[in-house]
């Protein structure tokens, strides 16, 4: 892989004000297929790419970061495999919780946690709630997600809202979603090869720059966002103009 300077990449995300990278995490089950090892090891590799990927956010300079974790459509893989990714997300937030912490990473989720089970939406609001306070990275986790359905959402609690016809706007919609908390994204990365949104952030990446890469996700690391943001820094972002 190309060697890129950590201070070259630096300037580039202050130059370009590069503040939001949104990821779909894609490739466990194949790296783990490529390797000879079960699916469940794919997983748990995947969870040290995030850890190096939270990292280099913060090495970088960029102020948020969203992980498409687990979709509305995952629910429909076996289901051996949902739980056991239900555990490992519960077993990493409680094991690494601390260390997030200790580095001012801040924790956010989106998505409908009422469809998770009552353990891990304990777990969720105690990651949560320990940082709420932090000021570094924005780690948003997004669990049982999908764009449409959160648009839906969004829909349904403006009417119960009473909005008025005159009175919604694009910006009155972004406030009803799940990320109105958070800048759109400005880069959106798709490991493992896809070249395809899968539901995700359909309203907020309307003008996001997309990356696609080969590598896939427990491969990623530093370097590979060094990449991702070096062609970012390349490209002229015209709004739709």
């Amino acid at each position: 892989m190309e060697k890129i300077f950590e201070k070259d990449i630096i300037e580039a995300v202050k130059t370009t004000d590069l503040k939001h990278v949104a990821i779909i995490m894609d490739g466990n089950r194949r790296w783990a297929k490529k390797h000879l090892l079960p699916t469940m090891m794919g997983h748990k590799k995947g969870v040290e790419a995030l850890k190096k990927t939270t990292r280099a956010c913060d090495d970088f300079g960029i102020k948020y970061l969203t992980l498409y974790a687990f979709s509305t459509e995952n629910w429909n893989r076996k289901k051996e495999e949902v739980d056991f990714l239900m555990d490992l997300l519960a077993s990493t937030l409680v094991a690494e919780l601390d260390e997030l912490n200790e580095n001012n990473v801040k924790m956010n989720f989106i998505g409908d946690m009422s469809k998770l089970n009552p353990n891990l939406q304990q777990i969720i609001e105690k990651s949560k709630e320990k940082t709420k306070n932090n000021t570094g990275v924005v780690l948003t986790v997004a669990i049982n997600y999908g764009s449409r359905d959160e648009v839906i959402n969004a829909v349904k609690n403006i009417i119960k809202d009473g909005v008025g016809e005159e009175e919604i706007t694009s910006d009155l919609i972004s406030k009803y979603l799940y990320t109105s908390n958070m800048p759109d994204p400005d880069l959106l990365i798709r490991t493992s090869g896809e070249k395809r949104i899968s539901n995700y952030l359909l309203w907020q990446i309307a003008y996001s720059e997309i990356y696609f890469t080969d590598i896939f996700w427990p491969e990623f690391d530093k370097d590979a966002l060094a990449l991702a943001v070096k062609e970012f820094a390349q490209r002229q972002r015209r709004w739709g103009k």
